[in-house]
């Protein structure tokens, strides 16, 4: 899933045919280099593997070497209305800036920049947002629409494009989640660069998870964008975490255990939702692409089971052990979470998973 064209920001490959990559955005003041750093090592902990800072003044700028020598994964400057801290951002070493052409500045601003990159092969996200378009698209159109931003991202490709520079990623983010997938959707019919996806200002942890899930889900399953980063007014590391269950859920990348669990319901025997929650929590730190299926009851339990890895079944006051869809052993009820958990270490151990 991705455009036909690539770019490469530090050691990660974006677009192209590179797998979809997950970015997030420090939320500690770039000049507290400490605090930074600790951040960022903990969102890739989690499973980051780009990330983006904010250089609003030349302190921040500063501070960019000395953040770029302690982390591991890419570092993209997020540069709005002054093109020095995207010029000083670049000489920092960082691996990639994001301008959004709507506040930057004039064209010759643009140029600059764009000959900066150049002579240190400086990758480049084009910004577009529906908040900060140009003035003249504003009055085009009335408001952000989608043909808007689509104009927007067109004439900036153009213009690079022009100045014989095409190591850049586009991005062309709205509040609005339809507006969002028009937009990229007609967007990735007219260029071939890679897109970041993003839904902007999405809103609490739970609303913006959903509303890039749908976003995301209709794009990525058509074969639209290379980068996505959930926006959340969250923890970081709840955007991380999103990411991950979106593109697991598309089969586009593998990330640990893949939980199955059956909706609650009066069939079940057990606490089916006491026992899923207590087994993906267990299993969370796991590396292993395990299927782990976690039934209420036998209505669904055979089938589910024949497609995981190991998985229980409750019935009264028992249950069953699945190991690769077959029955295993009888389980009392108090057993089924630590027989499930002995089971799942030996897999772990033995790595004797088969293909599911």
């Amino acid at each position: 899933m991705s455009s036909k064209k690539k770019i490469v920001v530090g050691n990660v490959e974006i677009g192209g045919g590179a797998p979809v990559v997950i970015q997030s955005m420090t939320m500690s003041p770039t000049t507290d280099v400490e605090k930074t750093v600790r951040e960022i090592k903990g969102l890739e902990e989690v499973g980051c593997e780009v990330i983006r800072v904010s250089v609003p003044d030349q302190a921040s700028a500063d501070a960019l070497p000395h953040i770029l020598k302690q982390i591991s994964i890419p570092l993209i400057a997020d540069i709005h209305f002054d093109p020095r801290m995207a010029l000083a951002s670049i000489e920092a070493g960082a691996h990639a800036i994001r301008i959004n052409p709507g506040n930057i500045g004039s064209l010759e601003k643009v140029r600059a920049i764009i000959q900066k990159a150049k002579e240190k092969n400086t990758a480049i996200r084009i910004g577009v947002n529906g908040g900060s378009l140009e003035k003249d698209l504003l009055d085009k159109y009335g408001y952000p629409t989608t043909e808007a931003l689509v104009e927007s991202a067109v004439r900036y490709v153009e213009f690079f494009e022009k100045e014989g520079y095409t190591n850049f990623k586009i991005s062309m983010k709205s509040s609005d989640v339809r507006t969002t997938i028009d937009g990229y959707r007609k967007l990735s019919k007219q260029v071939d660069y890679p897109l970041h996806l993003g839904v902007t200002e999405a809103g609490p942890a739970f609303s913006g998870s959903i509303k890039s899930a749908v976003a995301f889900g209709a794009l990525l399953a058509d074969g639209i964008g290379d980068t996505i980063r959930v926006s959340l007014t969250a923890d970081c590391k709840e955007e991380i975490k999103t990411a991950k269950e979106i593109l697991k859920s598309l089969g586009l990348r593998v990330f640990g255990p893949d939980v199955i669990s059956c909706p609650s319901c009066a069939r079940a025997e057990i606490d089916v939702v006491e026992l899923a929650n207590r087994v993906e929590k267990a299993v969370s730190h796991l590396k292993t692409p395990l299927k782990i299926a976690v039934m209420g009851c036998a209505v669904n339990a055979p089938g589910e089971a024949r497609e995981a890895h190991v998985g229980i079944a409750g019935g009264k006051k028992e249950g069953l052990l699945y190991i690769d869809g077959k029955t295993a052993a009888k389980i009392p009820e108090n057993e089924l979470f630590q027989t499930l958990m002995t089971q799942i270490a030996s897999i772990e151990a033995k790595d004797i998973r088969g293909p599911k």
